[in-house]
Order: structure tokens, then C-alpha cells, then sequence
């Protein structure tokens, strides 16, 4: 009978009946049982869930760490899944649950070079990332660097670099320049204003543009 699971060659040995097991019976953590269940059809599954035989804890087959691996294969129709066993008390069930899902949260990307790859990768799916999420990441990756301004004695220069923020810029089409902390308190109270008087910030941009214009008027 041929399986329904997409399991690699390498890992079919770890295979067992995916009805043969059960949820941990109060997980906290949520998933995205969509972007899951794409990674398990185009990737298969890479790697075995992990369940607990239940010998101590009364509860048999409890998957601890892959609950929504799980899901999103019962989702896909799988009749298989791979999975690695421990034999633990309440205590220790709890703790893998909780650690495999803290050390998911305390991770972080270098999002440069997650970007360089995601750019590479022709076909996005089964990366749970689509153009637009790459298209976003580029975005807040590819800030200028920080300007040099020649000085000209009143305060310009190196020093000035200090006052320019990181993540403080202007962006329209192509053109994208950097703005001070001053310029963003400004912008700030400017959008405030228009917010409180219009109820609304639709057509706030327009706004700024106008304003610039009429101060910039002669007399």
C-alpha cells in the first residue's frame, strides 16, 4: 500500500501511523497550519516530531515538540509521520514543550543575509515567505549609509551624523534620503495636527506637500 506522507527515504524508518498519536493536551502555543501545511508538500518533512511514550504521565503518544507538523499532515491526509521518543514525567513533558517553543522566540535573523537568500531562491514556495514579505525585507535592509556632511564650521560634519537615525528616512519611487531626529519630531507633530483636525490622516502627504509650497512662495 503506497503512503500518503511525504516522508524522505532517510527518515521513513521513523515512521508510524499518524492516528496513533496525540496532541499535548495543553499546548499555549499557535501555528500557521497554511504555511505548515505548504512546507510539509513541497519540503515533505525534514525532520521527526517529538513524542512522549506517556509511561510516566498516564498520557501515551503525547507529541511534545511538532504539534502542528501534526495537524497540518492530519490537514494534508497523511497516513504517516516520523517521530523520535522520549519517556518523561508531567514535569519534563512540560518543560520540552515550553523550551522548543521559547528558543523559536528568542531566535533572530540576520535580515540582511536572510534576504540575499530569500532573493536567490527562485520559487517561493514552501519558505512560508511570499514576494511581498521579500519585497518588505529588502526594503529594511537596504537603508543608505550614514551621511557625511562636509563641514562647514557651524555644527555640520561628523558631528551632524550623530543627529541622523538608522531608521529615520523618506521613500518615494526610487528615491529614498535620510531624515534627523528633528525632522522626525517635526513630521511628528505635523501628522498630529493634521490627524486632530481632519480626523483622519488620508491625504496627509499631500498635505506636507502643499505646506512645503507655500512657505517655500515669496512674499
Amino acid at each position: 500500500m503506497t503512503s500518503t506522507a511525504n516522508i524522505p527515504e532517510t527518515l521513513q524508518p521513523l515512521a508510524v501511523p499518524i492516528g496513533d498519536l496525540t496532541s499535548y493536551y495543553r499546548n499555549p502555543r499557535t501555528g500557521d497550519l497554511p504555511a505548515i501545511a505548504e512546507s510539509l508538500t513541497v519540503n515533505g518533512q525534514y525532520r521527526a516530531i517529538v513524542v512522549n511514550k506517556g509511561t510516566q504521565t498516564g498520557r501515551p503518544n503525547e507529541i511534545l515538540a511538532g504539534n502542528h507538523t501534526h495537524a497540518a499532515a492530519l490537514q494534508l491526509g497523511w497516513d504517516q509521520i516520523a517521530v523520535t521518543w522520549v519517556d518523561v514525567d508531567d514535569d519534563a513533558a512540560a518543560r520540552i514543550v515550553v523550551v522548543d517553543n521559547r528558543t523559536n522566540d528568542l531566535a533572530g535573523y540576520d535580515s540582511a543575509l536572510l534576504a540575499e537568500i530569500l532573493s536567490e531562491i527562485p520559487d517561493l514556495s514552501g519558505t512560508g515567505y511570499d514576494r511581498e514579505s521579500v519585497d518588505r525585507l529588502l526594503d529594511d535592509t537596504s537603508l543608505p549609509e550614514t551621511l557625511e556632511l562636509t563641514s562647514d564650521g557651524a555644527g555640520t560634519g561628523a558631528a551632524a551624523t550623530v543627529d541622523y537615525l538608522q531608521w529615520g528616512y523618506l521613500q518615494w519611487e526610487s528615491k529614498r534620503v535620510r531624515i534627523t531626529s528633528e525632522e522626525v519630531e517635526a513630521l511628528n507633530a505635523i501628522y498630529t495636527k493634521y490627524v486632530d483636525d481632519t480626523n483622519s490622516d488620508l491625504g496627509f502627504g499631500w498635505h506636507v506637500l502643499q505646506h512645503a509650497h507655500q512657505e517655500a512662495e515669496p512674499e
